[in-house]
């Protein structure tokens, strides 16, 4: 690869995702040598060939529970005297 720069479409063409992921991952910084160029219609974005080398797509999805043993204990709260408390 050479180091010249690439659209959007481009680039989202090599990572085999969608244009709008790969602006919103220039947005997030996940390219750290993208950069925009302003014309009187609107920007643009433009990433170094050289950015996607190095680029690790972000797993998809929300990020597991963590397992009962690294869960913290629950936290007990002393009831005022001669009060039950609720136990569940």
């Amino acid at each position: 690869m050479s180091n010249r720069d690439l659209t959007i479409a481009e680039a989202a063409e090599r990572l085999n995702a969608a244009d709008v992921t790969v602006r919103l991952w220039c947005r997030q910084g996940r390219f750290p040598n993208a950069r925009t160029e302003e014309t009187p219609f609107g920007g643009y974005w433009l990433i170094p060939e050289s950015d996607l080398r190095k680029f690790k797509p972000p797993k998809m999805g929300r990020p597991p529970k963590p397992k009962p043993e690294e869960a913290a204990a629950p936290k007990k709260t002393a009831g005022r005297k001669g009060t039950k408390t609720n136990a569940r």
